[in-house]
């Protein structure tokens, strides 16, 4: 089992409203771009969607929900197919997206005995949980060639990384880096 994030980041290292739907004066950051740079599997996860677990916090979940599940195409239906953790105290209905169900107990204990891969795409609160707990063993990010000077970041310390080499999507550049 491997914990991958992935995550829309800037140069300067900002994870927050990469869409704009948050309302940051920063927003959208990753739309302006156009939607070549944001649409299809650009973060490789290819077969991982058919035999991980997709992880969300309640809020990436909530968008999730309203845009994917009316959506075809090969990337489209391997993620609406997905097993899907959501993760929150306040959801008690997660039936809007097929698959979705709400995680039972504790974040840290549930992942630690997960068999599958868990991908946690966005939900920033939760990959930086599970950072600090060093149990992300890979980080997929897409950047762009954006500063955006504040805003939240996926790092606040000191992580060292093994690169794999990077692939670029029109403005932006797939870096996968290994934490172990």
């Amino acid at each position: 089992m491997s914990v991958i994030v992935v995550e829309f980041i800037t140069l300067d290292g900002v994870v927050e409203d990469p869409d704009g739907s948050g309302g940051t004066p920063g927003g959208g950051w990753a739309f302006r771009h156009g939607r070549e740079a944001v649409s299809g599997d650009k973060f490789r996860l290819g077969a991982l969607l058919d035999t991980g677990v997709l992880l969300f916090g309640r809020t990436t979940w909530e968008l999730f929900a309203k845009l994917w599940p009316g959506r075809t195409g090969e990337f489209a239906d391997r993620l609406n197919n997905a097993a899907k953790l959501v993760a929150s105290r306040t959801l008690h209905d997660v039936s809007a997206w097929q698959n979705s169900v709400l995680l039972q107990g504790e974040l840290i204990e549930t992942v630690e005995r997960e068999e599958r891969d868990v991908i946690v795409i966005g939900s920033v609160g939760l990959a930086r949980e599970l950072t600090a707990h060093r149990l992300v063993d890979e980080y997929r990010l897409l950047v762009f060639p954006t500063v955006v000077g504040a805003g939240r970041r996926l790092f606040d310390d000191v992580v060292h990384f093994e690169p794999v080499p990077t692939t670029r999507f029109g403005p932006a550049n797939l870096g996968i880096y290994r934490t172990h």
